[in-house]
């Protein structure tokens, strides 16, 4: 297998969550019947395996800390049944739902999800995603109607009937929806459609705080008007925006709206919510019917992320969301706000306003450790305020690696147990995207500590992108030069620790080594387990 493809398929797009490892071996099947012996294959030999889709991923669902394989999906993204009257579509999981869109737009009907571009319908399945369109039409797990699924034992299970309503079973749908690969592969989906809307207004509006804009979101809300869209950005977004695109947008909180009905049905939407906008010292309303006007007006939300790079072109992001209950919308940003205010670094707000979901981009130096610590606590930060308020550490990211350790205060040991014993019983050998969605403690390990020696070539380090000063830091080791470092594995139902070094180095660390066996010894003495060494 071609080096460079395994490391684009271990190195994810747009997370800040780096590669530790890549993939042995990345697969592309073309169908269910090969996902199945794939995946049996896997099982049988205690073979981790991570599903791959289209890697927009921002909470690192993709990477392949274990090695293993890597299965990509992007040969499986066949439109398989079109059911016009239905309003349903049966599709691969490869497709992506831009395409999809393309695909269904001749017959007036559109997917009602809009995640970022190159996502496809396997991965937001997985990480249970929603969008922008949220607030009018659900997420993912409102918009599924059925699933096929490849189990860890190559089994392949359909989830549902299409009909729209069903009180059969255990809601199989909904259990895989959001599980992230950690349960089976997806390879068929059944979707809800939507009529293309007769006419649609985008509005947009400034306002003197983040919490004037938020408020004005609740109102609307509460008036009962069936927006499609509502969607704030803060002013150093808008900032951002005005730089990465030359524009000359009023530099303050700003809302976004999108109406959609016949003609005068959004006409008076967009009437009714001008004078909610005045009424929270809102300003400068403007809204647009043409198409190309439209067009231009949502173009700024689009872009807003991507635009965050333009005022520091040589920072990474450090992307995040959380959720709260509607009515703590405001208060969530307006204290997150002061926080990100006092930071040093350049921080945007983004927010799907209208469901109470809230977004941050926190730029920073990746070479300055001081810079990773702050956009750590500045995450952590949000997540806790967003807890104590009820919500949740993510909207619609994802667990992936990066929200793990939320998930015991969000949901209880109690809920995380109920977890582990459905993981258990569907993958006993815990090969499915190990070391995601559920905290390594709640793993059942099988009783047995790995320890592995990957030795690699002086320089491929580099080239994998994670080398031994990455992992000092991660450590907290602050010696100087090329050194040992352990790094944590968690695959084939065992947790373990793997010792990553390089050829020239290896006498130099025999003696570490040693320690290491005595240690493992040590660990088979006290606890009565079983050691074992596993030579990579």
């Amino acid at each position: 297998m071609d080096y460079d493809e395994r490391y684009i398929h271990g190195k994810p797009q747009n997370s800040f969550h780096k590669a530790v490892n890549i993939p042995d071996v990345v697969v592309f099947p073309r169908s269910e019947e090969e996902v199945s012996k794939i995946v049996k294959s896997c099982d049988k030999h205690k073979v981790p395996l991570v599903p791959y889709g289209g890697a927009t991923s921002i909470e690192g669902h993709t990477l392949s800390p274990n090695g293993g394989v890597c299965i990509d999906m992007s040969m499986m993204k066949a439109v398989k049944a079109l059911h016009i009257v239905d309003m349903d579509v049966v599709v691969e999981p490869g497709i992506g739902w831009m395409e999809l869109n393309e695909y269904l737009e001749p017959h007036g009907l559109f997917f009602p999800l809009d995640p970022g571009p190159g996502a496809t319908i396997g991965g937001m399945c997985a990480t249970r995603c929603s969008g922008s369109l949220a607030v009018r039409y659900g997420t993912m797990r409102d918009n599924v109607i059925n699933l096929k699924v490849v189990l860890a034992n190559g089994d392949i299970v359909k989830t549902a009937s299409r009909a729209r309503k069903s009180a059969a079973g255990y809601d199989l749908t909904r259990l895989v929806i959001g599980s992230e690969g950690t349960l089976g592969v997806i390879t068929e989906v059944t979707l809800r459609l939507q009529k293309i809307p007769q006419y649609s207004v985008v509005a947009m509006c400034n306002f003197p705080s983040v919490k004037d804009a938020a408020d004005v979101a609740i109102a609307t809300m509460l008036s009962g008007i069936q927006v499609s869209r509502v969607e704030l950005l803060d002013e150093v977004q808008v900032r951002a925006i005005n730089i990465a695109n030359g524009k000359n947008l009023p530099e303050s909180p700003t809302l976004m709206f999108e109406f959609i009905g016949t003609e005068a049905y959004t006409r008076e939407q967009t009437q009714i919510v001008r004078k909610i906008v005045a009424e929270h010292n809102g300003s400068d309303f403007v809204f647009a019917e043409d198409p190309d006007d439209k067009k231009e007006l949502w173009k700024i939300r689009k872009e807003a992320l991507w635009a965050c790079f333009a005022m520091e072109p040589n920072c990474e992001a450090m992307i995040s969301d959380v959720c709260v209950p509607l009515s703590r919308l405001a208060e969530l940003i307006s204290r997150s706000k002061q926080e990100l205010n006092a930071s040093p670094l350049v921080c945007t707000v983004i927010a799907h306003a209208g469901d109470g979901n809230f977004h941050t981009c926190i730029l920073f130096d990746p070479n300055i450790e001081e810079h990773r610590q702050e956009a750590e606590r500045l995450n952590q930060f949000m997540v806790y305020t967003a807890l104590s308020m009820d919500g949740t550490c993510t909207g619609e990211h994802g667990v992936g690696t990066g929200k793990m350790k939320y998930l015991e205060k969000e949901l209880g040991m109690e809920a995380l147990t109920t977890m582990k014993k459905i993981k258990a019983a569907l993958d006993p050998n815990n090969i499915m995207n190990p070391g995601k969605l559920i905290p390594p403690h709640c793993i059942n390990c099988n009783n047995k500590l790995y320890v592995t020696f990957r030795f690699r070539p002086a320089g491929r380090l580099a080239q994998d992108g994670f080398g031994f000063d990455q992992w000092n830091a991660l450590l907290g080791l602050n010696r100087q030069g090329p050194t040992l470092s352990l790094v944590p594995i968690l695959a084939g139902g065992a947790i373990g620790i793997g010792v990553v070094g390089s050829i020239p180095e290896m006498p130099a660390n025999i003696f570490i080594y040693f320690l290491i066996l005595l240690l493992l010894l040590f660990y088979q003495w006290h606890f009565g387990h079983t050691a074992g060494i596993r030579v990579d």
